[in-house]
C-alpha cells in the first residue's frame, strides 16, 4: 500500500511488538509499516489507549503537538473499561468521542494523560487566529474492527482509519457507570471528520510525518496537507460547514449532468443567456414560469403570484403559491423563487443557495432556477441538510422552456421571449410573501 494516499475505512493490522518493516500480517496492512516515517528517525504512532498523543515537537517557530491518534473501541462499550458509547457518522463527517476519565478515576477529567491531551488540543481547536490554529494537532481517527479468519470473527487486533478530524466542540459532563451505577465526570467532544475527495478520500501520512519533524517550522509541515485542513486553519469555525466529510448519493450532478447533452438545446440555452444578460430582471418572469410548469406538472394545483421588486429582492425574485392535496382537501404552501441569469459555464455558490434557504418559513418551498449550474457543494448542502428548495439548472431550464414554446407559441422561441420582456412589469409587485395564501 501507498503510505502516501491512505484511504479511508481501509483495515489495519496492529500487532503488538511487530516490526514496521513488515508490510503485511495475517493478510492485513500493517498499521506500524504504514505509519512509520521512512527515512526519519521517529517515535511510533501507537494505538495502545483510547487517546494516544504523540510527543511535543520543539521546533525552530514553536512547540507543537503533532498529532493525536484516537481509537475506539465498540466492542468494549458498556464494560467497566469504557462505559460509554462513541458515535461515528463518517457519511455526515461527525464523530461523538468521550473522554478516557473512568469511574474509578479520582480527580476532574483532566486527571488521566489522555483527557489532558484533549483539554491543550481544544486551546488551539478553539483558536480565533489561523497562527493559533495551525498549532492544533489533528486527530487520527480509528475504530477497532472485527474481521474474519479461518472462518471465525476476530474482534482484536485491527483498526479501520476513520480520518482525520478537527475538534468542532468540548463540553463537561457527568456519566453513570452502567456496571456499578455511580456518576463520574468526563469529557465528550463534537469532532468535525475532514472532506478528503480532492486527495481521492485518502491521506497523506507524510504530512503527519513533517509534523512531527522538529527541524521544520509549522509552515513548512504544510505541504503535504489536506486541503480542508488548510481551509479551516485560515478560516477556523465558519468554514467547518465547507469542509465537513460529507457521502452523498447519485443526486449530486456533475455540471455536465446539469448542461443540454445535445447541440441544439446548448445553442438555446446560449441564447437564452444573451437574451436575457441585458434584461435579467426580465429573466425572473421567465424563472416563475418554468417554476409554476414544473410545480404543476407534479399534480399539485400551482397559481401564479408576482415579481420582487428589482433590487430588493434579499434572496427572493418571484412568489407563487402550490395547494397540494385534493380539491377542498388541501393545504396551501407559499413558494418563494431565485433566479440567477449567468453564464452557462458558471455554477451557483453554496452562498448564493442560502441567501434563498433564509427567507424560507415553516410550510414554504423554494425554487432557484439559473441558467448555469449549481456546484458540487451547493447541491450536497441542499441535500444533507433537507432543504425544501428545486434546483433548476441549464438543462431543465431549456426543456421546460421548449416544451413552453411548444404549448403556447406554436413552437416560436421569439414570441416567448418578447412575451416575457413586454410582461416583465405589469407582473412586478411590492407585497409580502404570505399574501400569496390569501388571495
Amino acid at each position: 500500500m501507498d503510505r502516501n494516499r491512505v484511504p479511508m475505512l481501509d483495515v489495519f493490522r496492529y500487532p503488538r511488538g511487530a516490526s514496521p518493516i513488515e508490510v503485511e500480517v495475517d493478510g492485513y496492512p500493517n498499521y506500524h509499516h504504514i505509519t512509520a516515517a521512512p527515512g526519519r528517525d521517529l517515535p511510533r504512532l501507537m494505538l495502545e489507549r483510547g487517546i494516544n498523543p504523540a510527543a511535543m515537537v520543539q521546533a525552530p517557530d514553536e512547540r507543537r503537538r503533532p498529532v493525536i491518534t484516537i481509537r475506539s473501541s465498540p466492542w468494549k462499550a458498556g464494560h467497566a473499561t469504557n462505559p460509554w458509547h462513541d458515535e461515528f457518522d463518517l457519511d455526515h463527517g461527525h464523530v461523538r468521542y468521550y473522554g478516557d476519565h473512568k469511574p474509578d478515576t479520582i480527580g476532574l477529567p483532566g486527571a488521566t494523560a489522555g483527557n489532558r491531551a484533549l483539554l491543550e488540543a481544544w486551546r488551539h481547536h478553539a483558536g480565533t487566529s489561523a497562527y493559533e490554529r495551525s498549532l492544533a494537532p489533528p486527530l487520527l481517527l480509528f475504530r477497532s474492527a472485527t474481521v474474519l479468519r479461518g472462518g471465525r470473527r476476530v474482534v482484536k487486533g485491527h483498526v479501520e482509519f476513520c480520518g482525520v478530524a478537527v475538534v468542532e466542540r468540548l463540553e463537561h459532563i457527568v456519566q453513570r457507570d452502567p456496571g456499578g451505577g455511580r456518576s463520574f465526570p468526563n469529557l465528550v467532544l463534537d469532532l468535525a471528520v475532514l472532506d478528503l475527495a480532492p486527495a481521492g478520500d485518502t491521506l497523506d501520512l507524510r504530512w503527519i510525518d513533517d509534523r512531527r519533524d522538529a527541524s521544520l517550522t509549522t509552515e513548512q509541515t504544510h505541504r503535504f496537507a489536506p486541503a480542508s485542513w488548510l481551509r479551516w486553519v485560515d478560516q477556523g469555525r465558519a468554514a467547518i460547514p465547507r469542509v465537513r466529510r460529507r457521502v452523498v448519493s447519485s443526486r449530486v450532478r456533475t455540471a455536465d449532468e446539469q448542461l443540454p447533452a445535445n447541440p441544439d438545446d446548448m445553442r438555446v440555452l446560449r441564447r437564452l443567456y444573451h437574451f436575457f444578460d441585458g434584461r435579467k430582471h426580465a429573466f425572473e418572469l421567465l424563472a416563475a414560469r418554468v417554476a409554476a410548469q414544473l410545480l404543476a406538472g407534479s399534480g399539485a394545483m400551482y397559481r401564479d403570484g408576482w415579481l420582487t421588486r428589482a433590487g430588493g429582492d434579499g434572496g427572493m425574485d418571484f412568489v407563487g403559491r402550490l395547494d397540494v392535496g385534493a380539491p377542498g382537501s388541501s393545504t396551501p404552501l407559499v413558494v418563494l423563487g431565485q433566479a440567477k441569469c449567468v453564464a452557462p459555464s458558471s455554477s451557483i455558490s453554496p452562498d448564493q443557495v442560502a441567501r434563498v434557504v433564509a427567507r424560507l418559513r415553516r410550510g414554504w418551498i423554494g425554487v432557484f432556477v439559473t441558467t448555469g449550474t449549481f456546484s458540487r457543494r451547493a447541491q450536497i448542502e441542499v441535500i444533507d441538510d433537507q432543504y425544501p428548495l428545486v434546483l433548476v439548472g441549464g438543462r431543465t431550464l431549456v426543456e421546460q422552456v421548449l416544451r413552453m414554446a411548444a404549448a403556447d407559441y406554436d413552437g416560436d422561441l421569439d414570441a416567448l421571449l418578447r412575451s416575457v420582456d413586454t410582461g416583465y412589469e405589469a407582473a412586478v409587485a411590492h407585497r409580502r410573501p404570505e399574501e400569496i395564501l390569501f388571495g
